[in-house]
């Protein structure tokens, strides 16, 4: 007889019956609550070891299996990193995981039941291990952080756990969540205290900061791209704090005392080398905005039916809400005051239903792919019309409060005309290519190129060209 620990190693086919109870578990009890894990079973999934190639690839990047770690995740992109410490103390990136789930909307997480996964940045213990999770294993984001409590944000038990099933987690395969659970373990087991998260609406590059430009988070979005941009400068954990209802980074009292996230500011110290290179990247970034901006890219919002997952996951049929997925997110290009364009509206995830696993070039090309087809708007889609100020002023945060501006209030999108189609031709919002229902999988798709072959089939992590 198999023992628990041996059936975490079984062949792919065995995790994916495995994963399908668990996604039946899952339907049935997440609605629209987070992701509550009371589970008391006990198993051996937490004591599986880490695999060789990836306790290889560590020594390759300079680090070991007891080195701290720190983990950034991106919603709009749907991947999670792991970075591990080098004898120098700083961090090089270990390897990126597609989420095969995430839920909500991109923006913070503000109350219980808004099936938001959280934005900023976050601390997980070893308290917040659960060894014995209902979604294979799991740990606890440590969402609501000090500043949002003061925000007087709710909920909780926000995870990153596996099962494919999200309600603001950040959902992983069975295989993902194994590796990931076994070197956070060996971290804490090498004396970390504390796992530090980022968690991002998106990579916070130029292109994507000149998108969403009018977003109305983008006053939050830019405080947490502080922290973001004091770890691409230094490759080092940056150390957080909360003061005057916002985040501080790398920053302590001049006067010795606690910063208080409900309290104003007192005079910080910093470190002025640091603070220099932070507001380098800060200008060298704006420029690149400005310059987008002025080559015609457009502000857009991004409307998602429910959150969404990596591309490489779009045959996977047992995932929570696929009828949230399969209709995708749409972008809607707006105008300068945040008004839908007309006729603008395209969907950017091609369409759930989908060939028997691909090869894992074909899964690799399908992750690198950019295309977006043309589809109808929907009539729910709302945008925000900020200020009439100068983009600039909005960019850099001034102005926004100026008494003359005119509130933000939301702006019905206008339906975009739809093409005649001929007889046969494709619907709406689908890949051109004529699929085969009855060919629809539940399988996971093959290790993406360049992976290392560290668990059974079915892993999906891989690690990318460093950026």
């Amino acid at each position: 007889m198999r023992s628990r620990l041996s059936e975490s190693f079984l062949p792919h086919r065995t995790s994916v019956k495995s994963l399908r109870a668990s996604a039946l578990i899952v339907a049935a009890g997440l609605g629209l609550s987070a992701c509550q894990d009371t589970t008391t079973l006990t198993s051996g999934r937490s004591l599986a070891p880490i695999p060789a190639q990836t306790v290889a690839l560590m020594e390759q990047k300079g680090s070991n299996k007891n080195a701290p770690m720190l983990i950034r995740a991106y919603k709009k992109e749907a991947e999670l990193e792991i970075w591990k410490m080098r004898a120098d103390g700083t961090y090089a990136h270990l390897k990126t995981y597609p989420m095969c789930r995430w839920s909500g909307q991109l923006g913070p997480k503000k109350r219980e039941g808004d099936r938001q996964v959280p934005e900023g940045f976050y601390s997980i213990t070893p308290g917040q291990m659960n060894p014995n999770s209902q979604f294979y294993l799991a740990f606890n984001v440590g969402y609501p952080n000090a500043l949002d409590k003061v925000q007087g944000y709710t909920g909780g038990a926000i995870m990153v756990h596996g099962a494919c099933a999200s309600a603001g987690c950040f959902s992983m395969t069975d295989e993902q969540i194994a590796e990931i659970y076994a070197i956070a373990r060996e971290s804490f087991g090498g004396g970390q205290r504390a796992i530090q998260m980022q968690t991002m609406p998106f990579r916070m590059n130029a292109e994507n900061l000149a998108k969403h430009r009018l977003d109305p988070n983008m006053k939050f979005w830019r405080e947490i791209k502080e922290g973001y941009d004091h770890f691409e400068v230094s490759k080092r954990e940056p150390q957080v704090a909360f003061c005057g209802r916002r985040y501080v980074f790398n920053a302590n009292a001049a006067d010795g005392s606690r910063l208080d996230a409900g309290a104003a500011c007192p005079p910080l110290q910093e470190d002025s080398d640091l603070k220099n290179l932070v507001a380098q990247k800060r200008a060298v970034d704006d420029s690149k905005v400005a310059e987008l901006v002025a080559s015609g890219v457009k502000p857009v919002k991004i409307q998602y039916a429910d959150g969404g997952q990596h591309p490489s996951f779009t045959h996977v049929t047992m995932v929570s809400r696929p009828e949230a997925l399969e209709k995708g997110p749409v972008e809607i290009a707006l105008d300068e005051k945040g008004r839908p364009l007309a006729a603008t509206a395209v969907r950017v995830a091609t369409a759930r239903a989908a060939t028997p696993a691909p090869t894992s070039a074909a899964v690799a090309a399908s992750a690198a792919a950019t295309s977006i087809s043309r589809t109808e708007q929907p009539a729910a889609a709302t945008a925000y019309a900020p200020s009439d100020a100068p983009f600039y002023k909005r960019w850099l945060g001034l102005g926004s409060d100026s008494p003359s501006a005119a509130p933000s209030q939301p702006v019905a999108a206008q339906p975009a005309p739809q093409p005649a189609r001929r007889e046969g031709s494709t619907p709406a919002g689908r890949d051109s290519k004529v699929i085969d229902p009855r060919q629809k999988t539940s399988e996971l798709p093959a290790l993406i190129r360049g992976a290392q072959p560290v668990l059974p089939t079915g892993l999906m992590a891989y690690s990318p060209i460093a950026r």
